[in-house]
């Protein structure tokens, strides 16, 4: 009897110890504009597109074993920016809407990342978007405005982590005020940084590099990579950067490492409201928390996978309406809603604005499944003609409808209203809203995560884990 109760107490202490910390592999991803329907409906979508039943596909993290929600209000506002949040989620400390990495006072916050840097760790900031952007800025750069991108690179070799990634960097040279400044990319080399220009130069130059900056190839967009939806064969994935992210993370490494992913263009997505482009996004995450999850089963008493978002973008509802639910509609949608836009611009000036009635449904076709794959009601081509007639008649007004990140046609923004009035979806805003956001967690740790939260806790519970100082 004795002897049970010893087992059974140090089982407790050694779960207690554990619970402290000594997550020697950290995985933090976040989904920017993922709230709990975002999860949700992309669950529900998989499920009727792919298997035509009610119901839901899980995503891997929606199974990991701890699950819970975090408030995301910032210093100033009850609705946060995405800066804010960022640095939320880095510091564990509120800020004003469009700090990264400062306080209220503009100073200084030090973030969950520097604290594994300084506690021995590799560590690496990764994301779909600009590396300059607001997340993943907020784990690296102290500047008091977002939009200080030329600055905020300059802060990337002077937190000197180890592995950086993304779509490029959005003002190489040149400064807040518009001002000419030296490149940027001489800078981070000067500073032993190799630049890998895509995932097959990052493969070739990985081994003997000993600080990588991964983006995307010359003369791609330096914005963002390519939606998931829109993806062509060699573009640079999400999944690709996380691979890439671990394999030199643990190159010559004995003492683990911190790894932030971010989903940047889940919000992108929602503030055009375009629910399949953002349902792909969420499943593009889960294909990176994947990655990362086959990293975790090999060393699953060392590392801890947390999953989050720093707010919710556009606040989603599934409606339904007087046909019901159809989400499998949106299978149909073979491009995003910006470069189906794009692709009506194109055609515009290929013709001189003389485009046909019956060329712009055969486009609808091809790329959303009206009329090919979706019977369109009476109301529902009436709102779409309409728009062609409008929009082809005003040669030098046209007026296009302006999301954060999107500008569209009016007749894409027209299929987009039509096709979630199809699907049964609505949208209350093209911004953010003050709704929780969901938090998963697995692995060394991941009690920690219990209990609803707000989004400053996450960081702190994450540095405890890892046993940061």
């Amino acid at each position: 009897m004795k002897r049970t109760i010893h087992v059974l107490l140090f089982a407790v202490l050694a779960t207690a110890v554990f619970a402290q910390g000594k997550a020697k592999y950290v995985f933090y991803f976040i989904g920017d504009g993922m709230g709990v329907n975002q999860v949700n409906a992309t669950e529900m979508y998989q499920a009727d597109a792919e298997e035509n039943r009610i119901g839901i596909i899980p995503l891997q993290f929606s199974q990991f074993p701890v699950i819970n929600m975090a408030t995301t209000f910032s210093a100033n506002a009850p609705v946060t920016d995405s800066a804010a949040a960022g640095t939320a989620l880095a510091t564990g400390e509120k800020t004003y809407n469009s700090a990264i990495g400062v306080d209220e006072q503009k100073q200084p916050l030090t973030s969950v990342a520097e604290m594994a840097k300084r506690s021995g760790k590799k560590v690496g900031v990764t994301t779909s978007v600009s590396v300059d952007h607001a997340t993943p800025s907020a784990f690296y750069a102290h500047q008091p405005n977002r939009s200080m991108y030329y600055e905020i690179a300059l802060d990337l070799p002077k937190a000197n982590f180890d592995f950086y990634a993304g779509g490029g960097f959005l003002k190489p040279n040149t400064t807040f005020d518009k001002q000419e400044a030296p490149g940027i990319f001489p800078i981070f080399e000067e500073a032993g940084y190799t630049v890998a220009r895509g995932y097959n130069d990052f493969k070739a130059k990985s081994s003997s590099a000993k600080k990588m900056i991964l983006i995307q190839e010359e003369g791609a967009n330096p914005g963002c990579l390519s939606y998931a939806i829109d993806r062509k064969e060699n573009d640079l994935t999400l999944s690709q950067i996380t691979e890439s992210a671990i394999s030199f993370l643990t190159k010559n490494n004995s003492k683990g490492f911190f790894l932030m992913v971010e989903g940047g263009m889940i919000d992108w997505a929602c503030h055009a409201n375009d629910a399949a482009t953002a349902f792909h996004e969420v499943a593009d995450m889960d294909a990176a928390i994947k990655v990362a999850y086959e990293f975790y089963k090999k060393h699953p008493k060392e590392t801890l996978i947390v999953v989050t978002a720093d707010h919710e973008t556009g606040g989603i509802t599934l409606k339904g309406g007087k046909q019901g639910m159809q989400l499998k509609a949106l299978k149909h949608q073979k491009q995003s809603l910006g470069t189906l836009s794009a692709r009506i611009t194109q055609l515009r000036k290929q013709k001189e604005h003389k485009v046909s009635w019956e060329e712009i449904k055969a486009l609808l076709g091809e790329t959303m499944g009206f009329w090919t794959e979706l019977p369109m009601k009476w109301e529902h081509e009436k709102l779409l003609r309409d728009s062609y007639e409008e929009s082809f008649s005003k040669a030098g007004n046209l007026a296009m409808e302006e999301s954060l990140y999107t500008k569209l046609e009016p007749i894409a923004a027209k299929a987009k209203d039509v096709i979630n009035d199809i699907a049964g979806l609505g949208w209350s805003t093209g911004g953010h809203s003050a709704g929780y956001v969901p938090v998963y967690a697995i692995g060394a740790g991941s009690e920690l995560f219990k209990g609803k939260m707000d989004n400053t806790d996450i960081p702190k519970r994450i540095a405890k884990a890892g046993g940061y100082k």
